[in-house]
């Protein structure tokens, strides 16, 4: 039992558990995990067993083709405004300040976040876990960009975006920094009791936003070894026989069309992707009680929604609940050689990593769950509509029926609620936009133009038949190409994109004046090749 260092909530004496409040205020609890791939739910294909979230999946409805931005910290900021990354000054990530617009390395206080949207509109807001979207030196002292600064009434968690599952730092308790974790502290139990402790404590008498912000899977590979032991011996068959196994349960149960065959990427393994036969055994070895690590990683984080779960219909809200489930990009090729053969598997069966915008970098899992099951219209059922991570925001706004703060000007959302989907619903047909450290890419239709970066040429996928971008069309249609481009540099326009140019083995941003670059200087700079 973790012992937690944050405000402690009296669980007996006073009863704080009072009737449900009125249907016309739902309480949301929004739910994000980091780094975790498409396929590393059992309700999204995987052997990794998450029998809570999988319950939300069977009440409630799947989406199939939900994408973020590709890295944790734009998507964050997506999340929390409603708006692109780089308009709210998170064009690339946090702690760092590059002191010019869109990259200044934590939320633009010009854009409420949807806490203090939710705040406006009469919710109680708590958050727990993971921030990151605050410059280093925010870190040491409370700089205007802390949680509670940002609309959530309570906050428990580390405003960093990684480290230790046994020593985060820097835990903060509201604006108060925790220096002394108990013995037995593991970082995403903590995120839950702190998420229940919210719960319970919380006044019935408003409606309730609650942000649970999880650190897993996200590196460091850290579990408990009782949870790790329960995990092993599933993935010693190797990666070959798993990625099978989760591509034919995902066909089976309509995430991707029946007709397709699995795609081996060896474009991402220098042109030849080793069979699990091929290694050797230490390297086997390694790659099992890896997965088996980051396995039982997100095993914990479901136990959790579990408890979380479990202490809602204690307080005797859950019906009037409706449950948010996303993660904030695919999973990552850190780690090594052993690593990108784990994400691998975890972006099943999609084409790349964290960082970049193909689609095993930008899809994830959302799931949409109301507790009153009879608004859960699509129950069990799979929308293969296009979202994004913009749209959470106006989906909890359309929940709440909450307008967007006077106090605030920029009420144009770029995205749109998600409901009339979740109903089974159409919605306005529209373009999705990318770009991460020059990687990007315009989603237009059944389109798509992505590049991996600045040096690398634009690729044509037709997602109707090529969902896993295996066959670029770009020379046969070049008058497609040129059209899509065309969108995106006017989309880069209008969001604050600054220039990227590569040096030295990394990414380097130029140094250019703070105006509207012309369509030509974008253009050169996409298209410059060193």
């Amino acid at each position: 039992m973790n012992k937690l260092l944050f405000v402690p909530i009296a669980i007996c004496g006073v009863n704080q558990y009072i009737n449900a409040q009125s249907p016309q205020s739902p309480n949301i609890v929004l739910i994000l995990c980091d780094d975790m791939g498409f396929s590393d739910l059992g309700c999204y294909g995987s052997e990794i067993q998450t029998p809570n979230i999988d319950k939300l999946a069977q009440e409630g409805v799947r989406f199939s083709q939900f994408k973020n931005t590709g890295r944790s910290c734009p998507s964050r900021a997506a999340l929390l405004t409603g708006r692109y990354q780089h308009e709210v000054g998170m064009g690339w990530i946090a702690e760092v300040d590059e002191h010019r617009p869109g990259y200044r390395g934590q939320l633009d206080k010009a854009y409420p976040t949807v806490a203090e949207v939710m705040k406006a509109g009469g919710y109680s807001t708590y958050m727990s876990g993971k921030w990151h979207v605050t410059t280093t030196g925010g870190y040491d002292a409370p700089n205007g960009s802390y949680p509670v600064q940002r609309g959530f009434d309570k906050y428990y968690g580390c405003l960093h975006g990684g480290g230790s599952y046994y020593k985060p730092d820097p835990v903060y308790n509201n604006l108060d920094r925790i220096t002394d974790l108990p013995d037995d502290y593991y970082y995403t139990k903590a995120i839950t009791d702190s998420a229940v402790s919210f719960v319970h404590a919380h006044d019935t008498r408003k409606p309730m936003f609650l942000y649970v912000a999880h650190y897993a899977p996200h590196l460091p590979l850290q579990a408990p070894a009782e949870y790790v032991k329960k995990c092993i011996d599933r993935y010693k068959v190797g990666y070959d026989v798993l990625r099978k196994q989760r591509f034919e349960k995902q066909k089976s149960i309509g995430l991707v069309p029946d007709s397709l065959e699995l795609p081996i990427f060896n474009k991402e393994f220098g042109g030849k992707r080793p069979a699990w036969e091929d290694l050797t055994p230490q390297q086997q070895e390694k790659w099992i009680n890896d997965m088996a690590t980051y396995a039982a990683m997100i095993e914990i984080m479901d136990e959790g929604i579990g408890k979380l779960v479990d202490e809602i219909k204690k307080k005797g809200i859950y019906e009037n609940t409706v449950f948010l489930f996303l993660s904030d990009n695919g999973a990552t090729d850190e780690g090594g050689f052993i690593g990108q053969l784990m994400s691998d598997l975890s972006n099943t069966p999609y084409r790349s990593y964290k960082k970049w915008v193909f689609q095993g970098g930008t899809s994830t899992p959302f799931i949409l769950t109301y507790g009153d099951k009879k608004k859960n219209k699509m129950k069990g059922e799979i929308c293969h509509q296009p979202a994004h991570i913009i749209d959470i925001m106006p989906t909890c706004m359309a929940l709440g029926k909450v307008t967007y703060p006077k106090t605030f000007a920029h009420a144009d959302l770029p995205g749109t609620s998600l409901l009339p989907a979740s109903q089974g619903k159409a919605l306005e047909p529209r373009t999705l936009y990318f770009e991460h450290q020059s990687s990007c890419a315009i989603i237009d239709g059944t389109w798509k133009l992505v590049k991996a970066d600045r040096d690398s040429q634009w690729e044509l996928i037709n997602l109707a038949t090529d969902p896993f971008e295996t066959n670029d069309l770009a020379e046969k249609y070049p008058e497609k190409v040129e059209e899509l481009e065309a969108k995106w540099i006017d989309w880069a326009n209008t969001i604050k994109y600054f220039l990227w140019k590569t040096g030295n083995g990394r990414n380097e941003s130029i140094s250019i004046t703070r105006r509207t670059l012309t369509k030509k200087e974008i253009r050169n700079n996409l298209n410059h090749t060193a």
